[in-house]
C-alpha cells in the first residue's frame, strides 16, 4: 500500500514519494509545507559545501522563566539541533556566502538571545570575509516570550548588525518561508536590498489569531506574499523548485557573470 500524507493546504491525500520528490510542496494545490533546515540546506546550497560555525550556541533560562528548559530540550531531541537556527558558510552556484535558516520545528524559530547572536555573527563574519548574506526565515513566534525585553533587544541587535554590513558595500538576500511573523518580520528579515517569499507565506506582525483575540477581523489575504508583493513589500513570490535558480541568477549578477537558464 503506497504511503501517503495529507495536504495542509487541501486536505488530499498525496503520495509520500511524490511529496519528497516535489520538496514538499502538494502537486495538486501547491501548498508549500515547510521544510527543516537541512532540507532547506540540500534545496538551496551546492552538496557539501556547507561549512556550519557557532553551532555551540544554545538557549539557556536565566529568567527562570517555567518549564523553559524542559521546552528547549524537548526542541533539542525533537530536532537534534543545538539551538533554533543554522548558520555557516556555503556555496550556490559556485558562490560563497555566509548563510542563516531557522528551524520552526524548534520553538517554531523564534528569535531569542541566541537566534539574535546567531544573525549577528552571520553578519560580522560576511563582512570580514566581503560575503554577500542568505537569511531564510519562517519564525512563525516572532520573538520569544520565555526571554523577555533580551529577546526584543535582538530586534535592534539584528537591525544594526545588517546596517553594518550594508555599510560595508556588501549583499543581503532575505528568504521568507511561511510563516514569519512579530519581531523577526518587523527587523532583520524586511531589511534585505532583495527580499523573496515563497507562495503562500504568511508574513505580518500580529496574525489574523492574534487581532481576532482583541476583537478585529481582518481580510484572509492580507499578511500572504502574493498581498505583500502586490503592495511594494517583496521584491519577487518565487515557488520552492525555483528558488535555487533564482538565487544562482542574483549572486551571477553581483558578481558580474553573464546569466544562465540551466540553474546549476
Amino acid at each position: 500500500m503506497t504511503e501517503t500524507v495529507s495536504c495542509q493546504g487541501c486536505s488530499q491525500a498525496v503520495p509520500r514519494a511524490l511529496f519528497e520528490e516535489r520538496w514538499k510542496v502538494c502537486p495538486k494545490c501547491g501548498y508549500h509545507h515547510p521544510l527543516t533546515a537541512q532540507e532547506r540546506l540540500e534545496l538551496l546550497v551546492d552538496p557539501g559545501s556547507f561549512e556550519e560555525f557557532d553551532a555551540d550556541l544554545y538557549s539557556v533560562d536565566f529568567l527562570n522563566f517555567p518549564r523553559y528548559l524542559e521546552r528547549l530540550e524537548a526542541y533539542r531531541k525533537e530536532t537534534g539541533l543545538p539551538s533554533e537556527m543554522l548558520t555557516g558558510y556555503a556555496q550556490v552556484g559556485g558562490h560563497r556566502l555566509v548563510i542563516g535558516i531557522t528551524d520552526m520545528r524548534f520553538n517554531m524559530g523564534s528569535m531569542g538571545s541566541v537566534v539574535g547572536e546567531k544573525i549577528t555573527r552571520c553578519f560580522e563574519r560576511a563582512i570580514e570575509g566581503r560575503l554577500p548574506v542568505l537569511i531564510v526565515s519562517g519564525s512563525g513566534a516572532g520573538a520569544r516570550m520565555y526571554e523577555g525585553t533580551v529577546a526584543l533587544m535582538q530586534m535592534a541587535k539584528t537591525s544594526a548588525a545588517v546596517r553594518r554590513h550594508h555599510e560595508a558595500g556588501l549583499f543581503y538576500i532575505s528568504l521568507i518561508t511561511h510563516p514569519t511573523m512579530g519581531g523577526t518580520a518587523a527587523s532583520f528579515v524586511s531589511l534585505g536590498h532583495v527580499i523573496l517569499a515563497e507562495p503562500g507565506a504568511m508574513i505580518g506582525f500580529a496574525g489574523a489569531r492574534a487581532r481576532a483575540a482583541i476583537g478585529e477581523r481582518m481580510p484572509p489575504e492580507l499578511q500572504t506574499a502574493e498581498s505583500l508583493l502586490k503592495h511594494g513589500m517583496l521584491d519577487a513570490v518565487i515557488p520552492r523548485e525555483r528558488l535555487r535558480p533564482a538565487l544562482i541568477w542574483l549572486l551571477g549578477f553581483l558578481a558580474g557573470e553573464p546569466p544562465t537558464t540551466d540553474g546549476k
